[in-house]
């Protein structure tokens, strides 16, 4: 997978938008104003960072050579994971898991009203 796959991923998930909050060369994808994944532009190697449980990220840590504490996060909440050392579909699952995160930690209200315009 390469960068701008992993963008189109995040792109198609419901109600998500994409921003550059830390300059042009940042994007930032956000559900309910809330970030849950993030593109380095100008990264060495092609990556994406995540935001994942606490627990789950330790586990991906410890068994793939691509997933690492991110560099410029909160190292306990969000994880690099380099995009050619990781199966497209590995990530795929990530980046879902990742809004699926944010998504649930919104305010009640913003998420019925979400949930309101999928029918």
């Amino acid at each position: 997978m390469n960068i701008e796959e992993a963008r189109e991923n995040a792109l198609k998930l419901p109600w998500v938008t994409e921003d550059t909050p830390f300059g042009p060369d940042v994007l930032t994808f956000r559900v309910g104003g809330r970030i849950f994944m993030a593109i380095g532009l100008n990264a060495e190697e092609p990556k994406v960072t995540v935001k994942l449980e606490p627990d789950f990220a330790e586990v991906l840590r410890e068994h793939y050579d691509g997933v690492s504490p991110a560099f410029h996060w909160n190292k306990k909440h969000w994880s690099d994971i380099c995009l050619e050392q990781i199966d497209d579909k590995q990530v795929k699952e990530w980046i879902q898991r990742a809004y699926n995160l944010v998504f649930s930690k919104l305010p009640k209200k913003i998420r019925e009203e979400y949930d309101s315009k999928k029918c």
